[in-house]
């Protein structure tokens, strides 16, 4: 069981993002199918040319379970890297989501499979299969560089990539950062006083500045 992987499973993306000061965020043009999905596994990184997606198959051949296939589709809408059938196979060799800077089809069929997948839209024309492209090689998908087992994370305001020579200071930054997050909403909530003294603690500083 890969722990680091689990504990960030139970941290927002927004929570990770900030504890890497903003960087390291996909394009947030690529969303999740459903909002609902949620997921953090290890990268596996896909490189293809566009229109041509052999290199995605091989990658659900050799991914272990519960790795996150990152598709570097070079931000094509046009053709769908993968519809519902190439998805329910990774679905059943255990790969944990598919994020792709690209599109999909069949998209009823995938929701209906309940899988995570973090994509640009949706199209209705398909990739061929010329054999052209790369597996668990480093790629930028979205802007973001992704590395072979870097971590993965994804919800409803996107996804983000922490580095794997990092990750366990990023963890621990994200999780008080999420702390001081719930910490600050139970006492201000529904205080209007204490939301008063909040937004004047701000406005006192910008204005010593």
């Amino acid at each position: 069981m890969d722990t680091t992987v689990n504990q960030f499973k139970d941290i927002p993306t927004t929570c990770i993002s900030d504890a890497m000061e903003g960087l390291n965020n996909f394009h947030p043009a690529i969303k999740p199918l459903k909002e609902k999905y949620k997921f953090a596994g290890r990268a596996l990184p896909v490189k293809i040319p566009v229109g041509d997606n052999l290199s995605v198959l091989k990658a659900i051949r050799a991914a272990k379970p519960g790795d996150v296939i990152v598709v570097d589709s070079k931000g094509n809408e046009y053709r769908g890297i993968a519809g519902d059938f190439v998805v329910g196979m990774a679905q059943t060799l255990g790969v944990g989501a598919l994020v792709v800077d690209g599109t999909i089809r069949d998209c009823v069929g995938i929701k209906d499979l309940n899988f995570p997948v973090f994509c640009r839209g949706t199209t209705v024309a398909a990739s061929g299969k010329a054999g052209v492209g790369e597996i668990n090689i480093p790629i930028s998908c979205g802007g973001a560089s992704v590395h072979p087992s870097d971590i993965i994370v994804g919800d409803a305001d996107g996804v983000v990539v922490i580095p794997q020579h990092s990750e366990k200071e990023i963890l621990r930054i994200a999780m008080d950062k999420l702390k001081r997050d719930q910490e600050r909403e139970a006492n201000i909530s529904g205080n209007p006083e204490a939301i008063r003294k909040y937004l004047d603690s701000f406005i006192s500083n910008s204005s010593n500045k």
